[in-house]
């Protein structure tokens, strides 16, 4: 870690209600604070990979072809050459006839974890220290990964409650990890340590993507398992070793981005409270309009469940290059995101826009411009080139609304930052319920008319962020709200 050295004086509050210093050497990417959420990053790349390796692996582990057999009747085959050998080592993985029934609550296994622990999660990260509710949680979830090889030959069963566990882990350091922002982060330096940090999710579905297959047909598909699950392993050991809740008690950070950060945070209650002002919560009109924010906005990716269907049936991509395509796609997520985070960071320090003005900009500029390329993907069919730059600017376009209104909880009640977070992960599961099985029924309503049943999908896909996205999102708020200060009486 560079050593840095902090502004002297005292803190200045913006018209914002920022608290923050303007340093000069201590902001860098060479600090500890830019150093953790690179540890953060990993840990979303490890859930990120995780969460999609079954997806991946799934179609080497089912024998399509195999006559009818109980759930858990396997068959061991041979990857690699006719010999059964690869590089003179015979590779060997076990094949099970699963109907596709059995094949979809596996794939739903992850989800059922993750929306019955949500809420619970995230008032149990505001009483326990994130730096050991991380570790442990990751630790577990890529553990028990390695294991996933082994639960499948032992039943069909044991494996869906594998998976429903690590669905629970897994939302644990969602939630858990926007409180190490809390007191890590200094005001104009928030919008890049989050989205440097939740870029690792984006990184670790286009690694999957791209390296998932390969696995599969050589190693095997355990190998998908083993390898990913072993890297959380690692990323869980660099967490424990290098990760602190607090600036004040990390061995390593410098006098001067200490004193920076402590003196930034100065006027801010951050501290969790584990009584929750509930009634208050549920008058509050601010945080109705966040969850409704990460409601739209999940309701978006819904193209990236459709997209490789989309590019083979309508635009005639082979599957291997529509895999490559969402594969792109993934990749320019990826770099938007972070570029966001810098450039709101940028306005913010250079006094360019007010914080309050940039979450709105961001905000309508994010769910604006993607609905308008999205209403327009239909009538662009006949080039696979103009469609795929429409999607790239949609992509682009729509990451700014992470810098914009999907920030807003952190600076509206950071006390209660964990609790929110797993409030709206409720939210963002209820819409990846309804925004496919909306997408379905306008594809099958649509019968041999499949490009009219498309353009309702994308149509409505516009919709859906303008309607409940943009007038919520557009109301953003600054302020942190009374019922998330430490006086507040009202609690049940």
């Amino acid at each position: 870690t560079a050593e840095t050295t902090a502004t002297t004086g005292e803190p200045a509050s913006g018209g914002d209600g920022i608290t923050a210093l303007a340093p000069a050497s201590s902001k860098g990417v060479c600090s500890v604070r830019h150093g953790l959420a690179l540890l953060v990053h990993l840990c979303n790349f490890a859930i990120s990979t995780q969460q999609m390796n079954l997806s991946i692996a799934l179609p080497a582990m089912v024998n399509s072809t195999a006559p009818s057999s109980p759930p858990n009747a396997s068959s061991s085959v041979a990857l690699g050459d006719r010999n059964g050998t690869l590089m003179g080592l015979k590779v060997l993985a076990p094949v099970y006839a699963w109907s596709p029934e059995i094949q979809g609550v596996l794939l739903s296994s992850l989800s059922y974890g993750s929306f019955v622990a949500s809420v619970p999660s995230g008032y149990v990260a505001g009483l326990v220290r994130p730096r050991h509710l991380i570790g442990a949680a990751l630790l577990t979830v890529s553990a028990l990964s390695l294991f996933i090889p082994l639960a499948a030959e032992a039943g069909v069963a044991l494996l869906i409650v594998l998976r429903t566990v690590q669905g629970v882990a897994q939302v644990m350091i969602q939630t858990s990890q926007y409180l190490i922002w809390v007191k890590w982060a200094p005001p104009l330096e928030r919008n890049q340590l989050i989205t440097i940090s939740i870029s690792g999710l984006m990184l670790g579905s286009l690694t999957v993507l791209l390296v998932g297959g390969f696995l599969c047909e050589t190693l095997g598909w355990p190998y998908v398992f083993y390898i990913f699950g072993a890297i959380g392993c690692a990323c869980s050991c660099l967490w424990f070793a290098l990760a602190y809740d607090d600036p004040a008690a990390h061995p390593f950070i410098s006098a001067g981005e200490r004193d920076l950060i402590a003196r930034a945070l100065a006027q801010q209650d951050c501290e969790p409270d584990g009584s929750l002002p509930i009634k208050a919560m549920a008058k509050s009109l601010p945080l109705w309009r966040r969850l409704l924010s990460q409601f739209s906005e999940h309701w978006f990716y819904v193209l990236m469940a459709y997209l490789p269907t989309y590019l083979h049936s309508v635009l005639h991509v082979d599957l291997r290059a529509s895999g490559f395509l969402s594969a792109l796609l993934l990749g320019v997520a990826f770099i938007s995101v972070i570029l966001g985070g810098l450039l709101a960071d940028f306005l913010l320090s250079r006094d360019i826009l007010s914080l309050l003005v940039l979450r709105r900009l961001f905000t309508s500029i994010g769910v604006l411009f993607p609905s308008l390329f999205s209403v327009l993907l239909p009538w662009v069919s006949f080039s696979l080139g103009v469609t795929m730059a429409f999607l790239v600017l949609s992509l682009a376009t729509s990451s700014l609304c992470q810098s914009g209104a999907l920030v807003n909880f952190i600076d509206i009640a950071p006390r209660y930052t964990g609790f929110i977070k797993g409030l709206s992960l409720v939210f963002v599961q209820l819409s990846g319920v309804i925004a496919p099985t909306v997408s379905g029924f306008f594809l099958s309503q649509a019968g041999p008319r499949r490009e009219l049943g498309w353009r309702n999908v994308f149509c409505c896909r516009g919709r859906g962020r303008l309607g409940p996205g943009l007038l919520p999102r557009l109301q953003a708020e600054r302020k942190v709200q009374d019922w998330a200060r430490v006086q507040t009486l009202t609690r049940l």
